[in-house]
């Protein structure tokens, strides 16, 4: 059984390390690490031509959806069995992997998550059902974060934050799309994975942290570092749910209240915080209409 891990790294030169040293002190050792550089600039491209324990794929900035299209598809490429997805932010506890490789005797499983821990506290935004019907309902039902888990239990989506997924996962729907950019290729890729008859498990023994980013930052400019990542959330958001809704008001309806939500407080606030400015609110909106035009791309 090959075991490979992939890595999507960009300008977080710090968090690589020490995640890439995670990787190499599990008690489980993998066969192969990739780690695929999305143009840094920061010296993780010299750090990495460096390193002999890993392999090192460089490419443009095309975001974390390219980055794992691009991983993947060299893991399944060079023979993987089982390839473990993450960013350059999460940490891998030495059994994590050991623990996640005792559950893959299960029936139709497809894709195994772990448990993230921020800060030391639980953090999971993995959940049990789709909900594709109705439109002023979350398309994320039954939230592991809402319950209390100290077994394994079968859930419907997880994040690109550790999931350890089969090479039958990849040769039945292909690789995640890449055209996404940032934020709902995870999503997408585990429905895709459910409607395929693949069982998708959470594994709360197996632990990996994660980085704590902007603890200390006001609404405010904890706002404006994000900004630049609420198009594509939206875009994204919006094209989930036209292009997997199975009524109207799912496909067009459930993404306008999304947009709405944003293009309302930045109406506001904008003339008094630096969280949002006038200019913002036709950005948002042509958000919400290439998701529905399912107009993808960096």
């Amino acid at each position: 059984m090959k075991l490979t891990a992939v890595v999507v790294t960009y300008n977080r030169l710090s968090l690589l390390k020490r995640t890439v040293n995670c990787l190499l002190e599990q008690t489980c050792p993998l066969d192969q690490i990739y780690i695929v550089n999305n143009g840094s600039t920061d010296g993780t491209k010299e750090w990495l031509d460096s390193q002999e324990q890993i392999t090192v794929i460089h490419q443009a900035n095309v975001g974390g959806s390219g980055g794992f299209y691009t991983g993947i598809q060299r893991a399944f490429q060079d023979g993987a069995d089982w390839i473990w997805c993450m960013d350059d932010d999460v940490f891998p506890r030495p059994t994590c992997l050991e623990l996640l490789l005792k559950e893959t005797n299960r029936p139709h499983i497809g894709i195994l998550a772990p448990r993230r821990l921020l800060d030391g506290k639980i953090y999971t935004n993995d959940f049990q059902e789709y909900d594709l019907t109705h439109p002023f309902a979350s398309m994320y039902q039954q939230r592991l974060a809402k319950q209390i888990v100290d077994s394994p239990v079968e859930i419907k989506g997880t994040a690109f934050e550790g999931p350890l997924i089969h090479r039958d996962v990849v040769d039945a729907i292909g690789l995640p799309n890449k055209d996404l950019f940032i934020f709902c290729d995870d999503t997408d890729y585990c429905l895709r994975a459910v409607k395929a008859g693949f069982k998708i498990y959470y594994i709360p023994d197996a632990l990996m942290d994660k980085q704590l980013f902007f603890s200390s930052d006001s609404w405010a400019v904890r706002n404006q570092k994000k900004k630049w990542k609420r198009f594509y959330q939206i875009r994204n958001a919006t094209y989930l749910n036209h292009h997997y809704g199975e009524n109207i008001g799912v496909k067009y309806l459930r993404g306008f209240m999304q947009v709405i939500g944003y293009i309302i407080p930045a109406f506001f606030t904008a003339p008094f915080s630096k969280a949002w400015s006038w200019k913002d609110i036709p950005a948002l909106w042509k958000a919400y209409q290439n998701g529905l035009k399912e107009n993808l791309g960096k």
